[in-house]
């Protein structure tokens, strides 16, 4: 199956080092790959609900947002599906995965969930003030630019 609309979602609190590295990742992705057909990146910030209608347009979502994964900082993961169902619905401390939750949420009621659905978890070393990931996390930024990449072409 063809994925024709992807919404590259950025979530994250860009005033807390690590926990901005979701918007980093897809504002350094716009700048590099922004022609890419099809495709709309999005500063998510902290999320609203506002989101829900960009997100039930896509065929495809992609997520990026730092994740308590119990790994080594830096480390990039990706969760596809319901794998990003059950990570988002587990015990998470960042109050804004609640929010996504939510939204993917409306998204199912509407019956308008997009087919396909990633979370690309960076693991934070970080979340004390600073603008800028810490220098362990910020190597993530293309390792994470170069997954979605890959996820992009394997959809389409």
């Amino acid at each position: 199956m063809s994925i024709e609309s992807v919404l590259i979602l950025g979530i994250g609190n860009t005033l807390l080092t690590d926990e901005g590295i979701g918007v980093h990742v897809v504002k350094r992705m716009q700048a590099l790959h922004g022609e890419l057909k099809g495709v709309e990146f999005m500063d998510g910030g902290t999320l609203s609900f506002t989101l829900a209608e960009p997100i039930s347009r896509a065929d495809g979502l992609i997520v990026v947002d730092a994740a308590r994964m119990e790994s080594p900082p830096g480390t990039v993961r990706v969760f596809r599906n319901e794998e990003m169902d059950s990570y988002l619905s587990g015990n998470r401390q960042s109050v804004h995965e609640v929010g996504l939750t939510d939204l993917l949420d409306i998204s199912r009621l509407t019956e308008q969930l997009p087919v396909q659905r990633v979370l690309v978890g960076i693991e934070p070393e970080s979340l004390e003030w600073g603008e800028s990931p810490s220098k362990t996390v910020f190597p993530a930024i293309n390792r994470a630019i170069d997954e979605i990449l890959s996820i992009l072409r394997e959809w389409r």
